[in-house]
């Protein structure tokens, strides 16, 4: 647990700005996809849900979607030391700015009809006591909004955000969607007081590396400072006296008056069988377990034994347009060495080589690289080899280094390994791109999003350019002139946080 107090001046908004959270990718979910799906909205306190979703609320409102809103606790433990305002008190003023806060998200229908929401009533800093009292609440909401598990989505406080009732609310809804199927999203808010952008690459600190943006619009916008403002006993001080002082100070609204949000996500799981036409099969009707790397090769022999060009990359003008994107995007004219890992038959590994004195194209499939090898066979500087990454790996050192389309055929450890094997190989100041359909694969655990946001977080690399559409991402990412400094071996543990809000 990270140690802090609502109190600490924290991170600056300004250091935020400078450290490049607004470059975050755009969250990959367009009006058409809000629409499509429900959300189940579980805020600790009351204002969790303002100033972490407010906009996002707003924007459900606007495209129709379900919505249903579960506030966990009243909030009455803001002000322990109030000579003023009873807990009991201060729980009925804080209820009442939730259900303003949410006519300023969701108008009218706040109240009723397809946007509903309900208190608990659980003790505000006590959370971790109700696990189980929370999921029953959850499942009940999710059930009730008529739809099947892959279209609801939880959207919930970030699991490490450091005061103890967002953390557990936050793991509850991570347990839950992973059990059920739904789609998750986490909100950062105190995360954004005591982490810092130059954090090194973790899982707490430099998290926010593989978040998302949703832009708001001016609409959005409004309505989240109208409803931030609705939460008159947290923004103002309940009077003049000691223990009424304002909780949330300027300086900490400051990062929910972006003009964005900002969200890790992490879509629902499609049960095995629901295969895109990117999803290699062997004919066996589903995996009992998600594949991974060691089925890499049997699975797409298989898929390139039964055609020639199985993903048309020959034909295909999004293949075209795709290739031409992702060699526009390298920031150098040539290379000194490249490396592309899963180079299927070979056709970007034709364009990317003639740009690199040397140049290495690695599968997993034999059948694929045989097709790779005549297509370069006329290019000096172009080699290949039979390679299932990460277990195996090419020695020597790249300033290119190319993954495209094929870090969702890992497992979420071997994705990790991956990376870890490109922080190792590539030089200094060094290229990594990335390209990646955004969609669901069936049969594999990851999706193109998750595996980019992976990247991001666990390097903590510089970006240097991202272009998405609905169908593929592709980014730039580079990697530091020199090396950094060692991590620290651990994040201060202190238990010293916010005591209730």
């Amino acid at each position: 647990m990270v140690s802090f107090t609502h109190n600490d001046a924290g991170t600056s908004e300004a250091a935020w700005a400078a450290g490049g959270a607004a470059e975050l990718p755009e969250l990959p979910l367009d009006d058409a996809d809000l629409a499509g799906r429900a959300f189940v909205v579980l805020a600790a306190h009351p204002d969790d849900e303002s100033l972490g979703a407010g906009g996002l609320l707003a924007r459900l409102r606007a495209v129709g979607a379900t919505v249903r809103v579960l506030l966990c606790t009243a909030g009455e433990a803001s002000h322990p030391g109030s000579a003023t305002t009873t807990p009991d008190q201060l729980a009925a003023v804080r209820v009442q700015e939730f259900g303003g806060a949410l006519t300023h998200l969701l108008g009218d229908r706040a109240w009723g009809g397809d946007q509903e929401w309900q208190c608990l009533g659980l003790p505000d800093g006590k959370l971790a006591q109700y696990r189980e009292q929370i999921r029953a609440a959850v499942r009940e909401a999710s059930a009730g909004c008529g739809r099947a598990a892959e279209e609801v989505v939880l959207v919930a406080p970030y699991r490490l955000d450091g005061h103890t009732d967002h953390d557990v609310l936050g793991s509850v809804a991570a347990e839950l969607s992973a059990v059920a199927g739904h789609g998750l999203l986490e909100y950062p808010i105190w995360y954004w007081l005591w982490a810092a952008p130059d954090a090194p690459p973790g899982p707490d600190g430099a998290a926010w590396h593989g978040w998302f943006r949703l832009p708001l619009r001016p609409a959005e916008q409004q309505a989240k400072a109208a409803a931030m403002a609705a939460h008159v006993s947290q923004v103002q001080p309940l009077s003049g006296l000691p223990g009424d002082e304002v909780l949330l100070t300027p300086d900490f609204l400051a990062h929910f008056e972006r003009t964005w949000e900002t969200f890790a996500w992490h879509p629902a799981k499609v049960p095995a069988g629901n295969a895109p036409s990117n999803a290699p099969s062997d004919g066996d009707g589903g995996s009992p377990r998600p594949y991974a790397a060691g089925d890499a090769e049997r699975l797409f022999d298989a898929v390139h034994a039964r055609d020639e060009d199985p993903w048309q990359y020959a034909s295909s003008w999004y293949e075209h347009r795709k290739r031409a994107l992702t060699l526009a995007a390298l920031p150098a004219v040539g290379y000194t060495a490249g490396l592309e890992i899963g180079c299927s038959i070979g056709m970007l590994s034709a364009e990317l080589a003639p740009r690199c004195g040397s140049f290495l194209a690695v599968d997993a499939s034999s059948t694929a690289l045989a097709r790779a090898a005549r297509r370069l066979a006329h290019l000096p500087a172009a080699r290949t080899r039979h390679l299932t990454v990460p277990d195996q790996w090419p020695e020597g050192s790249f300033d290119l280094i190319v993954v495209s389309e094929v870090g969702y055929y890992l497992s979420p450890a071997e994705l990790e390994a991956l990376f870890g094997r490109i922080g190792g190989a590539l030089m200094p100041g060094g290229t990594l791109v990335l390209c990646h359909w955004r969609h669901l694969v069936s049969g594999w655990e990851l999706d193109g999003d998750s595996v980019h946001a992976a990247a991001r977080r666990q390097l903590g690399w510089a970006g240097g350019g991202i272009y998405q559409e609905h169908d593929f991402v592709l980014e730039v990412l580079l990697a530091p002139e020199s090396a950094p400094d060692a991590a620290p071996d651990s994040v201060p543990d202190g238990g010293a946080q916010e005591r209730g809000r």
